[in-house]
Parts: structure tokens; sequence; C-alpha cells
């Protein structure tokens, strides 16, 4: 198989079912983003951190794809013809956000409770996740967009909610771990 079908140089693609659509489609960019995120959890995995955290990061890049996927999938498609659900094996669950709500807590454990924003910087693995938290929050915006007109996994989006905050503290975490210092964002008088 060719990486290059030249089926999308006219501006358009498919989605999961083979519908075409623009390449600038709500569904696209919101998909897209997740993929743009996965890349950058990838960049920060790349780093010399603890592999804890790493392992932790390879189970998140491995439910972004699904959440890529179910973004992807229109809702007409998502019925098979024996009238199974498509990505129903696949699923963002409750489980998927606990695992992310107890590695956030398992990390603020050691870390002092924040008093002031901080502003992102201080190692460069650190600024790898906020990067990868903005990059999650416009994900996450553009899921909700497209919630606005297609219907699309409340879980998905909850997911991507729960992943920023996760992304925050890890960089935190890895702030500490590095012995990086934190800036506190004090607003001018």
């Amino acid at each position: 198989m060719k990486v290059y079908t030249k089926t999308g140089d006219t501006g358009t693609t498919s989605l999961f079912g083979g519908t075409r659509v623009p390449k600038d489609h709500a569904r696209i960019e919101s998909y897209g983003t997740v993929d743009e995120l996965n890349s950058y959890i990838g960049l920060i995995r790349d780093q010399d951190i603890n592999e804890k955290y790493k392992s932790v990061l390879i189970e998140i890049q491995d439910r972004l794809f699904t959440v890529g996927a179910l973004l992807a999938t229109p809702p007409d498609k998502e019925k098979l013809k024996n009238g199974e659900f498509r990505l129903q094996k696949l699923g963002i669950s409750e489980s998927d956000i606990e695992f992310l709500e107890n590695e956030i807590d398992t990390m603020e454990a050691s870390l002092v409770p924040m008093t002031h924003f901080v502003l992102p910087g201080g190692h460069t693995t650190v600024s790898y996740c906020h990067i990868a938290r903005c990059v999650c929050r416009k994900a996450e915006r553009l899921a909700v967009h497209l919630s606005h007109d297609e219907p699309i996994s409340t879980l998905a989006i909850k997911y991507l909610n729960r992943l920023s905050d996760y992304l925050f503290v890890l960089a935190r975490k890895l702030s500490f771990d590095l012995n990086a210092h934190e800036i506190k964002w004090i607003p001018r008088k």
C-alpha cells in the first residue's frame, strides 16, 4: 500500500465509513488536533523522565488514538451492517478518566499546593508539557464545537478535559523532579 493516494488532492478526505468531507471540516480539525496532541505527548515521552511517567504517557497515547477514532466517525457510520457499533470495543470509559485522576492525585501528593498561576517554562521538558496542555485544551474546544453540530462521545470531551489537568500537574511534578524553578505569576498592581 502506498502512503500517497492522491484522493485528497482536491482538498477533501474520508472519515471512517467513507464519507468525504473538506479537509477543514470540524471533524478533521478536531481529530487532527488530537493527533497533534499525541505527537507532543510522544515528545514528552522521549525526554529523560521517570519510566513510570513514560508508561502512563504510552497509555494516554493509546487512548488518544481512540478519541481520534471516535471523532473521525460520523454518527450515521457508527453502526455496521450487522447492527454492531463500529467503535464499541474501542470507546473511552469512566475508568480511563479515573486513571488520569488517580495519576493526578498521586503526583499532587508530593507537590506544594498552588497559591498562584505559574509561568510555563523552567526546563525544556516542562515546557513541552505546557505546550501539550495547550494543544489538549484546543482539541477539547474543537470537540465541544463539533458537538454543537453533531453528536459525539461526551466521554471523549471529558477525557480531553481531564488530560489537560494531568498535563498541567505533570509539568509541575517534572519541575519538582528536575529541580526547575517555577515562576509564580503575580499580577501587576
